[in-house]
């Protein structure tokens, strides 16, 4: 095969096992899909995944799809099975076998060791007059006509249509178990998925003593002096009730000086240097979020007010902080 063919090549393969998906839903019998979901939402113990070789890799990564989004899922090797992991199994779990063949000799060994146990067998499989299909309580047809290996032989396409189905199976039960962006929040607090979706302004922003605050009327060296005390690029300025009315940066004070003539420096006050009605951000409000009004935009911003409900300061974030926090 030439270079100028591999990409050809490539391409019809993905087409291949786009094409096994899209066939899989006009194989799959309405009754076992809504039966499938029926067991999964209702099972009071944990969904069991079971498979051996790569239905195992598959069965693996929907167990960790579905405990990821709000549905308790483990996997099972059928070896293990056998030698004493049977002991996680119990008559309020849902069992989910992997198979293309369905006469899988491990998986068709613990059939009677499940039975006993009164659990509910959903089997996902690419042959539905097998044994295991015919022991299985719902089966869930995810066959395929042909492999995307040219020899027809390494699973491809059948591993391809098992994950897609594994994957839709657990996002409709993440829909019907209702989870939110929270919940989904709880379930991934490293990575910079769970800190997008947790970290708030509150916990980032510079407040209390750092809160740097002036007056309206302050002059310019007091700026100076506020800047510098505090070091954070910014100060919000406040009027008599200590309400926002502006705010101040480092760029913002340089622009004023240099626009303005020596014999007015003496006069210069903040109401004059500052940026009224500033972009401001909330103490709840999410990390990321603030992050975004600081980015969107064609000036970027490095330092925001941070105000409560009343428009009162209540301390500054810096782009610094959240990049810093792992949100970027």
């Amino acid at each position: 095969m030439t270079e100028k063919k591999y990409f050809a090549q490539v391409v019809d393969l993905l087409l291949l096992e786009a094409e096994a998906i899209r066939l899989t839903t006009t194989r799959l019998d309405r009754a076992q899909v809504e039966r499938a979901v029926t067991l999964l939402k209702d099972c009071r113990g944990k969904v069991v995944f079971v498979g051996v070789g790569k239905s195992g890799n598959i069965a693996e990564k929907i167990a960790a799809t579905m405990t990821s989004t709000g549905t308790i899922a483990v996997y099972l090797h059928p070896s293990d099975a056998l030698h004493g992991g049977l002991g996680i199994v119990t008559s309020e779990d849902v069992v989910v076998a992997l198979s293309n063949s369905g006469e899988t000799d491990e998986l068709l060994t613990m059939l009677p060791y499940l039975k006993h146990r009164h659990v509910p067998i959903i089997a996902l499989i690419g042959n539905v007059n097998s044994t295991l299909a015919k022991n299985a309580n719902v089966v869930l047809d995810s066959s395929v006509d042909q492999e995307a290996c040219p020899l027809n032989l390494a699973p491809t396409t059948s591993t391809t249509v098992a994950l897609a189905v594994g994957d839709a199976l657990a996002m409709t039960l993440m829909q019907v178990k209702g989870l939110t962006v929270d919940d989904f929040a709880l379930n991934h607090p490293a990575g910079r998925i769970g800190k997008r979706l947790t970290i708030r302004v509150a916990d980032l922003m510079h407040s209390g003593k750092e809160n740097p605050t002036i007056g309206e009327t302050a002059q310019w060296l007091e700026v100076v002096a506020a800047l510098t005390r505090w070091g954070l690029g910014g100060v919000n300025v406040v009027d008599e009730e200590g309400h926002l009315s502006g705010f101040i940066t480092d760029g913002d004070l340089r622009r004023a000086l240099q626009k303005i003539e020596m014999s007015e420096l003496a006069h210069l006050e903040c109401s004059s240097i500052m940026t009224r009605n500033p972009v401001v951000a909330r103490p709840e409000m999410l990390a990321y979020e603030a992050l975004r009004l600081m980015e969107d935009r064609p000036r970027q911003i490095a330092v925001l007010p941070v105000v409560n409900a009343e428009r009162v300061p209540v301390g500054l974030i810096r782009l610094h902080d959240i990049v810093r926090s792992g949100l970027s």
